[in-house]
């Protein structure tokens, strides 16, 4: 019998063209639905690859359940939806698509603030219902991006990208790094420092147990009334009940977000309920190429794994 992959999510088929021949590919056939937790593991059973999406919780569970699992590679920069103790235990191969998404990401976090900043969102809202009757010397007014100063968390690829974007609209651009970087175009700055001077925070650290939460009540508290957070990284980083009150009291004047706790995020969430907030669905790395070529590096480490070669892009 061939190895089995199993792709967790129903992809364009030319992502895993190339493996069938070699391979049993099976793929969970919806698109916009996860797949259920019972089929996971049932599936992973007889799986020797699985080809996982960032919602897919590959804990202690899934892994004691594939008894033949050679690898699991992750459509997405971040994985920590894998339990990579339990992985390594088992020599489990996990892999994730760093490098093609950077400037594809960066793009995104930029025409997030901008479109935090200058209230787009809301803006085409009232032209789409009607509400826009005429032009009014203070309506519609937002935060002026040019020149303005921007705080970076976490400085890798993509905040790199995002400060190499910065530059055309003349901003003074800062850092807060668990490693200080030699940058030209950014400068260091501690946390609080950074919160303290930054007209935009754009938050950009992978979630880890050390920055879970790393922005809350005390964090907010200290940015300006005028400033805008911009979060294209993980959910988690960002306390969303501290973020709330911010948004609610004016202590920060608005917000922009990617990514949440929970996603998809519940239509009745309260965040939902705020006019200063932008919201989008997880689309950071969402650009036509950019996704094929997240799943070619995928297909490639499944590949290189289940015929014994070496492995690119291991997590562990």
């Amino acid at each position: 019998m061939k190895p089995i992959i199993y792709i967790t999510r129903k992809l364009p088929q030319e992502a895993y063209a190339d493996l069938q021949s070699s391979y049993e590919v099976r793929v969970w056939p919806k698109t916009e639905i996860p797949v259920p937790r019972d089929i996971l593991l049932e599936e992973v059973k007889e799986a020797d690859a699985l080809w996982t999406m960032l919602s897919d919780k590959i804990d202690q569970e899934v892994i004691d359940a594939a008894p033949n699992l050679k690898i699991v590679s992750n459509l997405a920069v971040g994985y920590n939806n894998i339990d990579l103790d339990a992985a390594r235990k088992r020599g489990i191969v996990v892999t994730n698509t760093p490098d093609v998404l950077t400037e594809t990401t960066a793009d995104l976090a930029f025409a997030l603030l901008l479109a935090t900043a200058r209230r787009l969102m809301e803006a085409e809202k009232t032209v789409r219902s009607g509400k826009w009757k005429a032009w009014t010397p203070m309506g519609m007014t937002g935060q002026d991006v040019y020149g303005a100063t921007l705080g970076i968390i976490g400085m890798g690829r993509i905040g790199e990208g995002v400060c190499r974007r910065a530059q055309g609209f003349n901003m003074d651009v800062m850092y807060h790094n668990r490693t200080r970087r030699s940058l030209e175009d950014a400068r260091y700055a501690e946390l609080d420092e950074l919160l303290k001077q930054s007209d935009f925070v754009v938050v950009l650290t992978p979630l880890t147990d050390e920055t879970r939460g790393m922005i809350g009540e005390r964090e907010l508290s200290l940015m300006k009334d005028t400033a805008c957070l911009i979060n294209v990284a993980r959910g988690g980083i960002v306390d969303e009940d501290a973020l709330y009150e911010a948004l609610q009291s004016n202590k920060i004047w608005a917000a922009g977000l990617d990514v949440f706790e929970e996603e998809p995020l519940p239509t009745n969430h309260k965040l939902l309920s705020l006019p200063n907030l932008t919201v989008l669905p997880h689309i950071g790395s969402a650009g036509i190429q950019t996704r094929l070529a997240m799943m070619k590096l995928n297909a490639e480490a499944i590949g290189a794994c289940l015929s014994g070669k070496s492995v690119k892009n291991r997590v562990c």
